[in-house]
């Protein structure tokens, strides 16, 4: 997290993958900006850039650091946050559990919004993977969602099929990807293949994709918690055109600064 309110920072993609690299840098699978805001309607602009250099549009775990850090930093006093991203505004709650609950908007589905190729919507697609024809959710949660349904995350092939579905030409600007073991209709475990950082601990916009995906399924109930290797998330839809709420931790793991 970076304080760009207080001081000017401009990062070029070779500084961030520099950043990010858990050998030689901060190690981190995503570098996150707090600006000024450019609508009135909200107290600051939030930007992502993942561990490759690109800039991405949402990112859920990310909103509630946003949340703690601003308030840490002693940027903002509210409970209740408002922010800008490339994919509109989100709100953000802080508990007083200390756990942030983040409005994530509706999900989107129609395949130019995702985008995602194809001629029909759908709650779910078929994907040739080489040469391999796999079932699947894609949705938009203000970034681009796979999600597929397997019987064991734990022996699920993230690192083989993840960067190949990232990167599949019917996602034209990659994926991050989902894999998702149903326990009942309450609970979910789920790893992620995330685009621009790899398999990651936690992902908060993946949860979501993948709770909305099995709600469309029939298989989930319209509150869920999420197991990811990271730790547990909430997830609540109450069905189309309808927000998706998601509540979980953050926590600060240090300070320090980086010469640029």
């Amino acid at each position: 997290m970076f304080d760009g309110i207080r001081q000017r920072v401009h990062l070029t993609p070779e500084q961030i993958c520099a950043m990010a690299d858990r050998h030689f840098g901060i190690g981190c699978d995503q570098i996150l900006l707090v600006e000024n805001p450019q609508s009135p309607d909200c107290d600051f602009r939030y930007r992502i850039f993942n561990a490759d250099g690109g800039e991405v549009a949402q990112c859920g775990n990310g909103a509630r650091c946003f949340a703690v850090f601003v308030r840490r930093a002693g940027l903002s006093d509210k409970e209740v946050i408002q922010v800008e991203t490339q994919s509109g505004q989100m709100q953000l709650r802080i508990l007083e559990n200390g756990e942030v609950s983040v409005n994530m908007g509706a999900p989107r589905f129609a395949p130019e919004a995702i985008p995602f190729k194809t001629l029909e919507e759908g709650p779910e697609y078929l994907l040739e993977v080489h040469h391999d024809t796999l079932r699947l959710a894609a949705l938009s949660m203000g970034n681009p969602h796979a999600v597929l349904r397997v019987p064991d995350v734990a022996t699920a092939p993230v690192t083989q099929l993840g960067p190949q579905i990232e990167k599949h030409p019917d996602f034209p600007q990659r994926c991050n990807v989902g894999f998702m073991e149903i326990c009942d209709s309450s609970h979910i475990r789920l790893r992620v293949w995330e685009r621009g950082a790899g398999e990651t601990l936690a992902c908060g916009s993946n949860a979501c994709a993948a709770v909305v995906a099995g709600i469309r399924w029939g298989a989930l109930d319209p509150a869920v918690a999420v197991d990811l290797p990271g730790g547990r998330l909430h997830i609540q839809w109450a069905g189309p055109g309808q927000a998706v709420m998601m509540t979980g931790p953050a926590q600060v793991v240090f300070d320090g600064t980086w010469p640029l």
